[in-house]
């Protein structure tokens, strides 16, 4: 039997949410003409080239920066996470390793590339939900964690 936490069930919030990322996905694309994608501009810098690392940094900034000023005029939610260090290392290894292989992440293929109709980050996506689903099958059910 599956127990939703309707207190936790907030449509508008995440309705606007998603807009907002929509439409910062498609600004950023009509006014840069690159794709928003976290893993290729985070990786961009990894081998810089001139004149391409500024906005990067920007870009990278402006993650880190919008929660602390939100913090400023609002609380935060709670952060909690279950898994110890090498866990998150481990898990951090291989979200890296599937975006090289998979030429992007989850904000690139899902957001960006879906929104251009890809083919191909159809199929990453996919690929994306359907490791999710088994993973949380595999820990939930049958490891019982």
């Amino acid at each position: 039997m599956i127990d939703i936490a309707w207190s936790s069930f907030t449509p508008w919030s995440a309705l606007i949410g998603g807009v907002l990322v929509g439409l910062a996905a498609a600004s950023f694309l009509l006014l840069n003409g690159r794709v928003a994608g976290i893993s290729g501009i985070l990786g961009g810098l990894l081998t810089p080239t001139v004149g391409d690392i500024s906005w990067r940094i920007a870009f990278l900034a402006g993650l880190i920066g919008a929660p602390a000023l939100w913090a400023l005029v609002a609380q935060l939610p709670p952060i909690e996470i279950n898994a110890g260090y090498p866990v998150l290392i481990l898990a951090g290894l291989i979200v890296g390793v599937g975006t090289r292989y998979g030429s992007g992440c989850t904000s690139g293929h899902g957001v960006c590339g879906l929104s251009r109709l890809s083919p191909r980050s159809l199929v990453a996506t996919l690929s994306f939900m359907f490791a999710g689903f088994a993973t949380v099958f595999v820990i939930r059910h049958l490891l019982g964690v």
